[in-house]
C-alpha cells in the first residue's frame, strides 16, 4: 500500500510542477506535512513525530522521536526510551537527547493516507492560489480578456484561465449585455485575497481602462511621448481626456485622433459608442478650463483660487452647448479639471453686475467708480465687505489704507444694521430691470450714454439720504 501511495506522490510533484507552475519545494513542503498530519492521528497528537520526503528513494519516511530517561525513570512507552535501549540504537547516546526511529509508511493505513492524500491536494491549491494572487497582483493596472462565463447577483464572472474574475454592476458600462461565451475585456482594478482564493475586480467603466486603452491604440502614448494628465468619464456616453506632448514637434490630441480618427475610433467601438472629447491639458487653470469645455466658446473666465471654484461666461447663443446635454459637458469638465464650475451666459452677468453695482452704491458716498473697483476685486455685495477683514480690503485700489480699508467694513455694517432696524432688505436691481441694463450695456454708445445715466438715477434715488445735522 505504502509504495502505491508514494510513487504516486512522485508523480505528484512532477505534475504540479510542470501544469500549475508550482515550485517543487512547496509540493514536497506539503507533502511532508500531510504525511505528518496523518501519522499523528494515527498514532497520537502528543508523539513527536516528522516526515521527510527522500528523493532519492521517492518516498515519504516518518520518523518518531522520543527523549532518552534513566532506566529507573521511565514512565510513558509514547515519548520516552530507556537509556540502555537507546544505547543500542546509538552509542554515543545521552540523557535528554531525542533519538529518532524509523516508521513504516504502511503502518497508516488506507483511511490515514486517504486523508494525507486530501492534506496534500488542499496545500497545493493554497500554493496554487497563492501563485496566482501573485500574478495577478503584479498585473493590477494592466488590460486583461476573458471569456464571459455567467452572471451572479449583476456581476459578470469572466473565465480568465487560471482563474475567474468579477465586473460588478457599479464597473460594467450601462446598456451593455454579455452572454455566455461572448469574448469580454476590461481594466484589473483590485486584486483582493479571500479564503475562497484571490479576488479578481475588472472594470469596463472605470478612467483608468479609457486611459490604458489609448495607451495601447497610440505608440506616442505608450513611449512616453504623449502623456495623459486626466480623463472623465460617464461610461456608455461620454468621455474626456488631457493631454500634453513632451516633445513641440508632437501634436497630442492630432496622435491620439490617428490619422483619419482611426485610434480614437478602434476605442470608441471598444466602449460600444461612448463619445471621446481629446483636450490639450494646459498648466493655466483658466485655459485648460476653456480647452475642456469645448466646442463651446468662452468669452470670460473669473477664477476663485480659495475655494476652487471658477465662474465662466459664455455668448447667450453657446450656452447651451457649454452646459451640454443634462449638463454633461460642464460636468465632465469640471470632473476633468478638479474645478467647480459655474457656467453663465453674458446676458446673464451683465445682470449680476447690476446687482451688484446698485447693492455696492448704497454705501454712503460711493461713486460708480469705486463700486467697479470694489466688485472687480471681488466683493460684489456689502455683506461681502461686512465680513471681510481689513487686510482683506486693502487690495481694492483707492483702500490700500488700513484705516479707509476699515471704514468701508464699518460701513457696510452699519447700512446693514439700519435696514435691519427699518425692517427692510436691501434693495437690488429686479430681473427684468437688469435684463434691460444688460442689453443697453450692449447697445450703441448713444445708447449706452443714455442707459448709464438711467442706472446713475436709479441707484441715487436708492441711496439714502444723509440725515440732516
Amino acid at each position: 500500500m505504502a509504495d502505491n501511495i508514494f510513487s504516486d506522490l512522485g508523480r505528484l510533484i512532477e505534475q504540479l510542477g510542470k501544469e500549475k507552475g508550482i515550485e517543487r519545494n512547496v509540493v514536497i513542503e506539503a507533502i511532508e506535512q500531510g504525511m505528518e498530519l496523518a501519522a499523528r492521528k494515527k498514532y497520537g497528537t502528543y508523539r513527536e513525530i516528522e516526515a521527510k520526503y527522500n528523493e532519492e528513494a521517492g518516498e515519504v519516511e516518518l520518523f518518531e522521536f522520543k527523549e532518552v530517561v534513566e532506566d529507573e525513570k521511565f514512565i510513558d512507552d509514547e515519548v520516552e526510551i530507556k537509556m540502555s535501549e537507546a544505547l543500542e540504537l546509538d552509542p554515543d547516546a545521552q540523557l535528554a537527547d531525542s533519538i529518532g526511529r524509523k516508521l513504516e509508511g504502511g503502518d497508516l493505513g488506507r483511511i490515514a493516507a486517504q486523508t494525507a492524500k486530501q492534506i496534500i491536494m488542499q496545500k497545493v491549491r493554497e500554493a496554487e492560489r497563492d501563485i496566482i494572487f501573485a500574478e495577478f497582483e503584479q498585473r493590477k493596472g494592466e488590460i486583461a480578456s476573458g471569456i464571459a462565463r455567467r452572471v451572479e447577483r449583476g456581476a459578470i464572472v469572466v473565465d480568465l484561465g487560471r482563474t475567474e474574475a468579477y465586473i460588478p454592476p457599479r464597473e460594467q458600462i450601462p446598456g451593455e449585455v454579455y452572454k455566455p461565451g461572448d469574448r469580454i475585456q476590461g481594466y484589473i482594478a483590485d486584486v483582493r485575497a479571500s479564503t475562497r482564493g484571490p479576488q479578481i475586480i475588472m472594470s469596463r467603466a472605470d478612467e483608468r481602462y479609457l486611459m490604458k486603452l489609448f495607451e495601447v491604440e497610440v505608440p506616442e502614448i505608450y513611449d512616453g511621448i504623449v502623456e495623459i494628465v486626466h480623463a472623465a468619464r460617464e461610461p456608455g456616453q461620454r468621455a474626456k481626456i488631457a493631454v500634453r506632448s513632451k516633445d513641440p514637434s508632437v501634436d497630442p490630441v492630432g496622435a491620439c485622433v490617428g490619422m483619419k480618427g482611426s485610434r480614437v475610433q478602434n476605442i470608441v467601438q471598444e466602449l460600444r459608442g461612448e463619445k471621446i472629447d481629446i483636450v490639450n491639458y494646459d498648466e493655466d487653470s483658466a485655459r485648460f478650463v476653456c480647452n475642456a469645455l469645448a466646442p463651446a466658446e468662452i468669452s470670460k473666465v473669473f477664477l476663485d483660487e480659495g475655494n476652487r471654484e471658477m465662474e465662466v461666461v459664455v455668448p447667450d447663443t453657446q450656452l447651451s452647448l457649454a452646459i451640454g446635454k443634462k449638463g454633461q459637458n460642464v460636468r465632465l469638465a469640471a470632473k476633468l479639471s478638479g474645478w467647480k464650475l459655474d457656467i453663465m451666459s453674458e446676458s446673464n452677468m451683465a445682470q449680476k453686475n447690476a446687482q451688484a453695482l446698485i447693492n455696492l452704491m448704497l454705501l454712503p458716498g460711493m461713486t460708480e467708480t469705486m463700486a467697479q473697483n470694489i466688485y472687480q476685486s471681488g466683493f460684489s455685495s456689502v455683506q461681502m465687505l461686512a465680513a471681510a477683514e481689513a487686510d482683506e480690503v486693502t487690495n481694492i485700489a483707492g483702500y490700500d489704507d488700513e484705516t479707509k480699508a476699515q471704514k468701508l467694513i464699518d460701513d457696510s455694517k452699519a447700512l446693514i444694521e439700519q435696514y435691519k432696524a427699518e425692517g427692510k432688505k436691501l434693495p437690488t436691481v429686479s430681473a427684468k430691470g437688469a435684463e434691460g441694463a444688460g442689453k443697453m450695456a450692449q447697445a450703441s454708445n448713444d445708447a449706452k450714454s443714455q442707459a448709464d445715466a438711467r442706472l446713475r438715477e436709479a441707484m441715487a434715488q436708492l441711496t439714502p439720504k444723509k440725515e440732516t445735522e
